[in-house]
Order: structure tokens, then C-alpha cells, then sequence
């Protein structure tokens, strides 16, 4: 997310940035505040940013780093008319008031010369104390320690304010309002794109969109979620109300004059023009498990139709296998994506047979990102960021079939069974488990 929010700033995430993976605190080369300020904008994932003026292994460390921070860089927050407080945050420790005191009064050595205002300061910086990730360990000193100036706050707010649970229209698969944040920031959405969700379902992924100012549409073979018809998916609900549709969900958050429409379509048919349409494609397909991959196919295909009719025009439901969606999602991303626009997908994994080759490629899309989610101890969901990077020709439509790679991704196909024969075996050893 924070790479692809630099990028979407104008900035580049370099090999030099220091990512601890055991630590919540990274150190960032941003070339500007007011780009650090746009990435905080947009970010789900961090919590704050500051401007680092020193750091170090040790209290000794830190202080010794900050005594060789640049004074010309200090003063012009440090001035006599100037308001400030210092604040501490400690991961993985709770420190009492006294503590906090006595860390905040060793920083006296700093040029200070302004007035301590603890409600309305205008500068504050913080000492940030890392003591590990494990709560069962702690230790009596920290790890690491850093002091900075504060910047901005990130949104993790919108993980609240959007939430699922007060959402009017929800069905089965709603996506967490989290990770729809997380999504819209991987394809770089941004004021007046157009943003596509051809599995869209009660259109969660649109809101989080519209709510960066992009107009959204999607697509859905389901005509009753499309309409907001049939039965509720809330507890103690029987049928949807008036309210439950996707227009009412982005009418809901202020943002119903994003929304350009919802189709009930049948994905792996054409429907669009040619020609090169959305600025990002953000999508959920589903995997079988709880919402069941269909695709239209006519009587005919099974039934053989009487001779005197040219056409049987009654369409019913027939299977759609997890490999043909993700084909036709690449093919139809190559296709209809701008260049540099992006497709951000998940993609399920059986994790005890998965390797880097089963994630589907295509000739005019780059593989951008390639991020885990647990889902339990033998599966889990990837989520796939992939950008257009050459024009569709018509030769690369079915590319994928000659590139030798095709047979692995067949695997896809059976991520159903695999999932509920872990589930299966999972009860087994819990009842034998219990019979002990």
C-alpha cells in the first residue's frame, strides 16, 4: 500500500528504505513533507508519520544521534513564540506517568525555547520506544528509539466510520472496509477515474472508490443482489428493504454522485465496446465457497433443443471455473484497462501446494505486488496488483495458452474441495481430540 501510494505522489519506494519486518516502525526516505502529507491522506495501514531527528538501539544511542541532527533543521520548530509537547508511545509496554516524565525531562539537552501548551501545541514530537513483538517476552529496555517531529495522522479511522456492520446493504462476501481501502490505494485510484468491479456484488469495493473521488461501476450475474431484491443477509432480517441496494450504500456515505451504474451481466460474455475504458479494475471474484462462480450458459448446451427452434433463448446457470475467471479477468484487464491503469484481484491459495508459478500472467499486465491473507492454517487469499504495461493486440488474447505455464493454474479449480477437506479433517482431529 505505502509503495503505491508514493508512486500515486510522485515519489519512489527505494531498496535503501529500512523494513524491519518484527517492528511496526519503519524509517521512510520521503523527498517532501507535503508528499509525506499526501501519502497520510490515503493510507489505511500506518498509523502516523514524523520527521525523524533521531534514532538509535539505546537511550545513550538516541540521544548521542540527536545531538548530531542539523540545529538549522531544529530551530525553526523550536522558537521562543512557538507552542509544543512531547509526547511518548510505547509498542508492546505500558509505561506509568512517572516513567514518561522521567524520559521526556532527559531531553533537556534540546534547544526548547518555546511554551509546553499540552491541549492546542502547535509542534509536537514524540519519542517512540519499540520493545518487540512478543507479549510474553518483554524486555526491561527497548529495542529501539526514535524521536521525530509529528506530521500527519494516516486514516484508520475510515476502517470505523465504514464498517460493515452499520452498512444498510451487506450480503454474504462483503468485503471488510479495511481492506477495500487497502485495494483502492493498490490501484492507485484517484479523483475522476473510472473504477470497474465485474463481480460486484452489493458493490462494497465501489464505495471505498468513490470515497477517493473516483466514479465507480460494476457488473454482477446475480439480478436480485444487482436490484437489492430477495433475502437479507443480516440476522433476524427476512427480505431486503427499500434501502438495501448499491445506489443507497453510496448514498449512504455522501457519495451517490460517484456512482455511474450496475449491470447484471454475465462476465465471461462481452458487453463493453472496444477500447480502452477504466482507469483501475478492483474486484473479489468469487471462490466457490460461499458464493458459488456461475456463469450463463443456454438449455442447448445440455439439453438438445427441439429442431424446429433455431435458438433456445432460456438461459440457465452453469459452473464457472476459478482458472477461466482469472483468464478472462487478466484478458479483459489487458483489454479494457488505460496504460498504467491497474487490476487488483484476490486470488485463493491452497497453501500446502503454492508456488509463485500458479499466479496467472499475461503478455500486457506487470506484476506489481503479491500480498497474503490468512485464512486458515492451510488456506489463505493473495491479493494481486498487476499493471497495464503494453497495448492490447489481438494475439495476446489467449497468449496464456501457449506459455507451457497453463496446467498449474488448473489447480484453482478445485480450491473448493481442498478448502472443506481441510475444514473436514480439522473437525475430525478436534472430536478425536476430545474423545481422549
Amino acid at each position: 500500500e505505502i509503495t503505491s501510494l508514493l508512486s500515486l505522489c510522485g515519489g519512489q519506494f527505494s531498496g535503501e528504505q529500512e523494513i524491519r519486518i518484527n517492528s511496526p516502525f519503519w524509517i521512510l526516505n520521503i523527498p517532501s513533507e507535503e508528499m509525506a502529507r499526501g501519502l497520510m491522506k490515503r493510507t489505511v495501514c500506518a498509523k502516523s508519520i514524523f520527521e525523524l531527528w533521531g534514532h538509535g538501539k539505546s537511550a545513550g544511542e538516541l540521544y548521542a544521534s540527536l545531538k548530531n541532527y542539523p540545529t538549522d533543521k531544529m530551530l525553526p520548530y523550536l522558537q521562543s513564540d512557538s507552542t509544543y509537547k512531547v509526547r511518548i508511545h510505547t509498542f508492546n509496554k505500558t509505561l506509568t506517568q512517572a516513567q514518561k516524565v522521567k524520559k521526556i525531562d532527559a531531553l533537556e539537552f534540546l534547544p526548547f525555547k518555546g511554551k509546553v501548551n499540552l491541549k492546542n501545541p502547535e509542534h509536537i514530537f514524540w519519542i517512540l520506544e519499540d520493545y518487540g513483538m512478543n507479549p510474553n517476552d518483554v524486555p526491561e529496555e527497548p529495542i529501539h528509539l526514535y524521536f521525530g517531529r509529528w506530521i500527519a495522522d494516516g486514516q484508520r479511522e475510515l476502517i470505523e466510520s465504514y464498517s460493515v456492520k452499520k452498512r444498510h446493504f451487506i450480503g454474504n462476501t462483503s468485503m471488510d472496509a479495511c481492506l477495500s481501502f487497502i485495494m483502492a490505494n493498490h490501484g492507485r485510484v484517484k479523483p475522476n477515474d473510472i473504477v470497474y468491479d465485474p463481480f460486484v456484488g452489493t458493490g462494497g469495493l465501489l464505495i471505498s472508490s468513490a470515497h477517493f473521488g473516483a466514479y465507480v461501476c460494476g457488473t454482477d450475474i446475480d439480478y436480485n443482489t444487482i436490484h437489492g431484491l430477495g433475502k437479507a443477509s443480516r440476522k433476524n432480517q427476512k427480505w431486503r428493504g427499500p434501502d438495501e441496494n448499491i445506489r443507497a450504500s453510496l448514498r449512504q456515505y455522501g457519495l451517490e454522485k460517484y456512482y455511474l451504474d450496475a449491470l447484471v451481466a454475465d462476465f465471461s460474455r462481452p458487453i463493453w465496446r472496444k477500447g480502452m475504458l477504466f482507469d483501475a479494475i478492483i474486484t473479489d471474484p468469487p471462490y466457490g465457497i460461499r458464493e458459488a462462480p456461475r456463469r450463463m450458459g443456454s438449455q442447448k448446451e445440455t439439453v438438445k433443443s427441439d429442431e424446429r427452434s433455431t435458438e433456445n433463448h432460456f438461459f440457465v446457470s452453469s459452473s464457472y471455473h476459478l482458472s477461466d475467471i482469472f483468464f478472462d479477468l487478466l484478458k479483459f484487464g489487458a483489454e479494457y484497462l488505460v496504460m498504467g491503469g491497474r487490476l487488483v484481484y484476490w486470488l485463493p491459495i491452497y497453501r500446502p501446494e503454492y508456488t509463485e508459478e500458479i499466479i496467472p500472467r499475461h503478455p500486457c499486465l506487470k506484476l506489481i505486488s503479491n500480498c497474503e491473507q490468512l485464512l486458515s492454517s492451510h488456506t489463505s487469499r493473495r491479493l494481486i496488483t498487476m499493471e497495464k504495461v503494453k497495448e492490447f493486440k489481438d494475439q495476446d488474447a489467449n497468449s496464456y495458452l501457449l506459455d507451457g505455464q497453463y496446467m498449474p493454474y488448473r489447480g484453482h479449480n478445485s480450491f473448493r474441495e481442498k478448502y472443506f477437506s481441510g475444514v473436514t479433517k480439522r473437525i475430525a482431529k478436534e472430536e478425536k481430540d476430545n474423545q481422549k
